[in-house]
């Protein structure tokens, strides 16, 4: 496959608008993350503060994702995403100018935030299941590879050109400039045009198409094994490597090398997605599930020799997994389950990943205290491969093939 090729789904006009708004949204996104805090933290120095607005954005979007699956299968997602963009836009705009106009209060940016929760809810199942609408089968590889693409490279400059902002021209209007990026991708998604399916005269009601969700996954091996697995893998990785790991490399060598670390992560990423541009992916949940073996490297390596020698290629290694995960997962969910179910299956997939990873935060300091911190890190690190191992102990996962162009999926 040439360049030119990995390249080509941007001929399309829609995948080509789609993109552009992803672009912009995920600029916004990630500027916004540091904008947010210091917007917080010119109203209070209390650093409790900025942890009940972020809890107060995450727990109505864990709460109600089921329900944003529902509404995304139910209507036209991109019609879903742009209402959602221009809600959070607006929300974004008033935190902006209540900061700007130094009115802002702590509960005013929490009552905010509930509705930017609320808003991603709806956003997070549409966002994801929309793609094979927007390319042929046999360009969803490289599609989802572009947008990977440009993640991780926003995910470099992204957060230095929100402190860059918050620097020159305030974190009141870093935020602003976060909700007009909202807005911008909005309009873009306006030139997106997605066939209509044809839809019954009499829809179910939202208790019955959660339901039929639910047995969906529960009917389809691959689907719940893998949930069920990851449920425990982000226990481990919120806990052991995103909790503990910053504290061990303080004692040991130091912020700076922690930030190569990540930095290492980040560029195994960014180059596994340069080759996943050219490379097509058979077997996408095998080659997945192998790849998310190498998350646990680093955890081991923390606990059992903290060095940088070691620990920046195994992050480096982990990173690269990450991505061939990343892409069997949404290969195997875009080329399997059927158009109408797609958006509640990712809503239930995503429930059981973010209910997950703050129980593991939560659970692994008292962990590192009863136990030590090194101890608690190696045998997350076991208990990681482990259950990587348990879940390719799965047929259905192991063999899940792609799907050719003209195959098409049975409700």
């Amino acid at each position: 496959m040439t360049w030119a090729e990995s390249f080509s789904p941007l001929r399309d006009r829609n995948f080509r608008f789609y993109f552009a708004s992803r672009t912009v949204n995920m600029l916004g996104a990630m500027m916004a993350s540091i904008a947010l805090a210091f917007a917080v933290l010119e109203i209070t120095d209390d650093p409790a503060a900025l942890g009940q607005v972020l809890a107060a954005r995450t727990l109505p979007m864990v709460a109600l994702l089921l329900w944003g699956g529902v509404i995304a299968d139910r209507f036209p997602r991109e019609l879903v995403l742009q209402f959602s963009n221009v809600a959070s836009a607006l929300s974004q705009g008033a935190i902006a100018a209540l900061v700007i106009t130094g009115t802002a209060e702590l509960w005013m940016l929490v009552v905010l935030s509930v509705v930017n929760g609320t808003v991603s809810a709806l956003s997070f199942p549409a966002m994801a299941s929309i793609m094979p609408q927007l390319v042929p089968r046999e360009q969803l590889q490289r599609a989802n590879a572009l947008i990977s693409l440009v993640r991780g490279g926003l995910t470099v400059v992204g957060p230095t050109l929100g402190a860059l902002l918050v620097v020159t021209v305030g974190a009141g209007w870093a935020v602003g400039i976060d909700a007009a990026t909202w807005l911008a991708s909005s309009v873009l998604l306006g030139f997106v045009r997605v066939p209509r399916a044809e839809r019954k005269a009499e829809q179910p009601g939202t208790i019955a198409e959660l339901a039929a969700g639910w047995s969906y996954v529960r009917h389809t091996t691959w689907l719940w094994v893998v949930v069920l697995g990851f449920s425990g893998l982000n226990v481990i990785h919120g806990g052991a490597w995103l909790t503990l790991g910053p504290a061990v490399a303080k004692e040991t060598f130091g912020e700076q090398g922690w930030g190569l670390v990540l930095s290492a992560e980040a560029a195994g990423l960014l180059l596994m997605t340069l080759v996943l541009l050219r490379v097509p992916l058979q077997r996408p949940l095998l080659w997945g599930m192998i790849g998310m073996t190498f998350l646990g490297l680093p955890i081991l390596v923390l606990g059992a020799q903290p060095s940088l020698w070691w620990l920046v290629p195994a992050a480096f290694a982990a990173g690269a997994g990450t991505e061939v995960f990343n892409m069997g997962w949404n290969l195997a969910m875009q080329e399997n389950v059927p158009e109408e179910m797609l958006s509640r299956a990712y809503s239930y997939d995503a429930l059981g990943s973010f209910v997950a990873i703050p129980v593991g935060q939560l659970a692994f300091g008292p962990l590192a205290a009863a136990y030590g911190f090194r101890d608690v890190l190696v045998v997350s690190g076991v208990a990681y491969l482990l259950v990587c191992a348990l879940v390719l102990c799965s047929a259905s996962v192991r063999r899940l093939p792609r799907v050719p162009q003209e195959a098409r999926v049975a409700p």
